[in-house]
C-alpha cells in the first residue's frame, strides 16, 4: 500500500489502496444528507434540535429533546437499506456481512431503547434524503406537528 497509517485491527487491511481512501473518507456526522436534511427542517421553521445528543441511546443524527423525536439519518451502504439493497463489498465479505449484521442489530436496540423510554423515532435513508429531503422534511414536520 502507499502511505501506511496506523491501523487499529478492527477491519480487515484493505488490498485497494483507493478504497482505503474511499472508506477513509467516510464520516459519522455531519454527512450530506444529514446537512440537506437540517437545511429542509429550518426551511419548514423546525429549530432548536441538537446534533449526535449522546444522553439518549444512539446519539440520534437530530434530536428535538422538547418533543421527544429522535431522527436517525441512515447511510445506505453502512446501514443496509432496503430499497437500495446495495451488495457486499467483494472482498472480506465475512467480515463485512459481520460488520452490517452488528449495525443493524445495533439501530435496531437503539430504537427499541428509545421508544421504551417515550421518545418518537425517525428513521430516514440517504436515497430519500437525497432524493427530495423537502418531502421527508416535510413528513417529519408532521410528526413534531402533532
Amino acid at each position: 500500500m502507499g502511505s501506511e497509517y496506523l491501523r487499529d485491527g478492527r477491519s480487515p487491511l484493505p488490498e485497494n489502496e483507493a478504497v482505503s481512501r474511499s472508506m477513509r473518507s467516510n464520516k459519522g456526522r455531519n454527512t450530506s444528507p444529514e446537512l440537506m436534511l437540517r437545511c429542509a427542517l429550518r426551511a419548514l421553521g423546525h429549530m432548536g434540535y441538537r446534533l449526535n445528543w449522546k444522553k439518549v441511546p444512539g446519539s440520534p443524527d437530530i434530536c428535538f429533546v422538547g418533543k421527544k423525536v429522535a431522527i436517525f439519518v441512515n447511510g445506505c451502504f453502512w446501514h443496509r437499506c432496503p430499497k437500495c439493497d446495495l451488495p457486499l463489498p467483494k472482498t472480506h465479505m465475512d467480515y463485512w456481512s459481520s460488520k452490517f449484521e452488528r449495525n443493524m442489530e445495533r439501530d435496531k436496540s437503539n430504537e427499541e431503547s428509545l421508544k421504551a423510554a417515550g421518545w418518537t423515532v425517525i428513521t430516514v435513508w440517504e436515497c430519500e434524503v437525497k432524493s427530495s429531503p423537502k418531502d421527508v422534511a416535510e413528513k417529519i414536520s408532521i410528526i413534531l406537528n402533532h
